[in-house]
């Protein structure tokens, strides 16, 4: 009888010796960093991290070396901080496969078997998409249209439009001094000529 109460005190002095957080999101493209807290009796031992759904059968990705330096495995990088009685764990460039079940996990057992294992905690990793913004074209502003003409000099209507590039013969102006101001100008020049034109006197007066 003494033997399951064994086994859960065994569990549950593994359990809270060692805490992570729970869960964790990151978007993909981007780095996310998981701190796993453990108790002063493990500062010496080292600190790992794998990645299954059980903890007796996940398979280990890095792992420290009993030193305070970054250890790294391809995106997957630990530290451990003694000082703050914490080890970190940074996966960087994240994919949405990188989205399961992982372990915080200390190196306590060499030679595992029924009756022993490491202090664990289960992290779940969560990916989501990156966000994409769409991209605003902007179109350059239109010049305004300015029409020189040289005051010292008579120019046609010909010559105008060829020193100003700009001023285009399908524009809507040149539309409107066609249609409009054209014919008026006939009308006032024929205005003209008939108030000027020679009196006749009928002869004999």
């Amino acid at each position: 009888m003494w033997l399951l109460p064994a086994l859960l005190l065994l569990c549950l002095s593994g359990c809270l010796s060692l805490k992570g957080p729970g869960s964790v999101t990151g978007t993909a493209g981007d780095s996310l960093t998981v701190w796993c807290q453990y108790e002063s009796m493990y500062k010496g031992y080292n600190k790992y991290w794998c990645r299954g759904q059980y903890d007796t059968s996940c398979e280990s990705i890095v792992e420290t070396k009993g030193e305070e330096k970054v250890e790294r495995n391809g995106r997957v990088s630990i530290r451990d901080h003694p000082e703050a009685l914490a080890f970190t764990v940074t996966m960087q460039n994240l994919n949405e496969d990188d989205a399961g079940s992982y372990w915080c996990k200390i190196q306590t057992v060499w030679v595992l078997d029924s009756w022993s294992r490491d202090p664990s905690d289960l992290v779940r990793v969560y990916v989501s998409p990156a966000i994409t913004t769409p991209r605003r074209t902007t179109h350059p502003a239109t010049p305004p249209i300015f029409l020189v003409v040289n005051p010292g000099r008579n120019l046609s209507t010909g010559e105008v439009l060829t020193q100003n590039s700009g001023f285009r013969l399908s524009s809507p102006h040149f539309l409107l001094v066609v249609l409009l101001k054209l014919p008026l100008l006939l009308s006032m020049l024929g205005a003209v000529f008939w108030v000027n034109r020679p009196q006749w006197a009928p002869p004999g007066r």
